[in-house]
Formats: structure tokens, sequence, C-alpha cells
């Protein structure tokens, strides 16, 4: 897998962008093959940063019925939690 397949998007929620001012930790979507290794090389590929710690989580899909008898779930997806050298910034916009 190259970078571009690792790294889906980056989170831009209240949550993700509070943990981003206070602790310089921006929350990545991922691939759900990929390990903390390969997150870590491809971050540092793409935003030309210094990673200093992964952490990752699974998410699962959520059960879900939208106007219908049928029901149907979200998808499952992996989380990780990308925490950046002093400085270092991913440019969000």
């Amino acid at each position: 897998m190259n970078s571009f397949d690792i790294i889906k998007t980056v989170r831009l929620t209240e949550k993700a962008t509070r943990l981003a001012d206070q602790r310089n930790t921006y929350t990545i979507v991922a691939d759900t093959r990929a390990n903390k290794v390969q997150i870590r090389q491809a971050v540092q590929e793409l935003f030309k940063v210094k990673v200093l710690q992964v952490n990752t989580l699974n998410v699962r899909g959520k059960a879900r019925r939208r106007r219908t008898a049928q029901q149907g779930s979200t998808s499952a997806w992996k989380k990780a939690l990308v925490t950046l050298k002093d400085g270092d910034k991913i440019s969000l916009t």
C-alpha cells in the first residue's frame, strides 16, 4: 500500500480541533489493514512533519435504519490519533 491508500482523510470535528490546539494531536481515518508504523511513515511523507506517537483504534459500524423496515449498518473504520512534534502542524484548509 502506498501513503495515499493508508491515509484516507483527516477528521474535522469539535473534539479533533480541540485536540489539535491543545496537544498537537490530529485524528486521521486510516485503512483498516494499516498498522502504526505504516501510518507514521505515511503521515511523515504526505504532510512533511515529525510524528512522535500514533494511537489506533477500530471503530465498529453502527446499525442504521432510514425510513424503511430494512436494517443496514455504517462501515467500520480505523481511527488513528497522531501526535506531532512541537512546532509542526497539518494544514487542514
